[in-house]
């Protein structure tokens, strides 16, 4: 057990020597090596999720090897005009188009139905012929894939899978645990119902709130409706969700839920809702993962933790290796519901009531406050204090009240036997 421990201690301690490694890059540039045949050369790589960046790359006159990584956002069909005219300024500047496996497309004609065939864009000192044999070595990993399953017309997202495998196994584990503990699984459905409906509407509250209060007066209808109405009605899904929100929302209905439903003490209930929060938060972040989403600070392309985003949003800065982020937070989360679950399960902790939910409360925002450290910033920091952002100034109040949560637990011991009651 000490050895498990001890190699916990040392993975924190990596990560966190390594937040005094993040950069501030300037250069939207990274360096790689593309092999020809069996010759290196030296190339710079430029992607951007904004089309009008990318044409006004194209403008400019390169002499050195240059390739760009192209993304669904700069292909899309709803701009294909203005695509198709940036794919001409590329290859009025002599480069050359490929497709995802470096296969060179001559003679392509480009149209709405292929036009996202076209993957990377190389300028070369010496043109590659179609007998070449084209490869990309970076010192860092690339992470671009697809944005879901495609079902003919439909498309299912990766970023909604992760909701529903949240909730799915978040509702067996109730199930599991209300069965375990003698409560009748009758009242897991509402209580599903309920954190629903508090997670949607108070993580979309809390991020407009805390992040993009300007939708209120730009975009109203935006706050409450996976659409936007600037430039005609589209339909976006929800694009910015905050988990401190959520929390606030989720407390309430359980509140409601506890004494006006399943009529037991409100942390009891929180007890066992910690558990399944935590692996929950560990699909909801992986999800984030496959957006390119909630992604960290630029970091030394030779590091072992470095990613190149493609698809990352503009409003992150420029694309350069950076950390992920999302997978620190979902290895933090995994990790605590391992800890809340053996706890539960081996120990009496659970008729300690609060005592589960106090500890989860405190190392959930515990990490979050220091994964925050390499994150880059969501929208507008609307509060900042002493280098702290908005996420970990909004974390320290839910620490503390962990930590009270806990001490205050040792007054609400209850017997096997009244934890059965209804």
């Amino acid at each position: 057990m000490s050895n498990i421990f001890f190699r916990i201690y040392l993975f924190i301690f990596a990560i966190t020597t390594q937040c005094f490694f993040a950069q501030n890059v300037q250069d939207s540039l990274s360096n790689a090596t593309l092999k020809i045949n069996s010759t290196e050369i030296p190339v710079k790589i430029y992607t951007n999720s904004e089309v009008g960046n990318l044409s006004n790359f194209a403008d400019l006159k390169t002499n050195t090897n240059t390739l760009v990584i192209l993304n669904k956002s700069n292909l899309e069909t709803s701009h294909f005009e203005y695509s198709l005219i940036v794919l001409s300024k590329l290859k009025n500047g002599s480069y050359q188009f490929f497709d995802k496996d470096f296969k060179l497309l001559t003679n392509f004609n480009i149209t709405r139905e292929n036009i996202e065939t076209v993957k990377y864009a190389v300028k070369a000192t010496s043109p590659i012929r179609t007998t070449d044999k084209v490869e990309l070595e970076t010192p860092f990993k690339i992470w671009d894939p697809s944005t879901g399953i495609h079902l003919g017309p439909v498309t299912l997202h990766y970023y909604s899978l992760m909701f529903i495998f949240a909730f799915g196994i978040g509702y067996f584990l109730m199930i599991k645990m209300y069965s375990i503990d003698g409560v009748d699984t009758k009242y897991v459905e509402p209580f599903f119902t309920w954190t629903l409906i508090g997670t949607i509407l108070g993580a979309r509250l809390g991020h407009v709130i805390f992040y993009q209060p300007e939708l209120f007066k730009e975009d109203f209808w935006s706050v409450f409706l996976p659409i936007s109405t600037k430039n005609g009605i589209k339909f976006t899904g929800f694009a910015g969700l905050a988990s401190h929100g959520a929390t606030l929302a989720v407390i309430a209905t359980t509140l409601y839920y506890s004494y006006k439903i399943v009529k037991k003490n409100p942390l009891w209930v929180f007890d066992r809702l910690g558990i399944v929060v935590a692996i929950g938060g560990a699909f909801v972040r992986m999800g984030n993962f496959f957006n390119s989403e909630i992604i960290g600070k630029p970091v030394d392309p030779t590091s072992p933790f470095a990613l190149l985003f493609p698809q990352q949003s503009s409003e992150y800065g420029v694309t350069v290796p950076r950390y992920p982020t999302q997978l620190f937070e979902a290895a933090g989360y995994v990790t605590l519901f391992v800890i809340l679950w053996v706890l539960y399960r081996k120990t009496d902790k659970k008729y300690q009531q609060g005592w589960l939910f106090g500890l989860f409360f405190f190392l959930l925002w515990a990490i979050r406050f220091f994964v925050e450290f390499l994150k880059m910033p969501q929208g507008k920091e609307v509060i900042s204090f002493a280098g702290l952002n908005t996420g970990q100034i909004l974390s320290i109040p839910f620490m503390i009240a962990g930590l009270v949560i806990m001490f205050y637990s040792k007054n609400n011991r209850i017997s096997p036997e009244a934890e059965k009651t209804v």
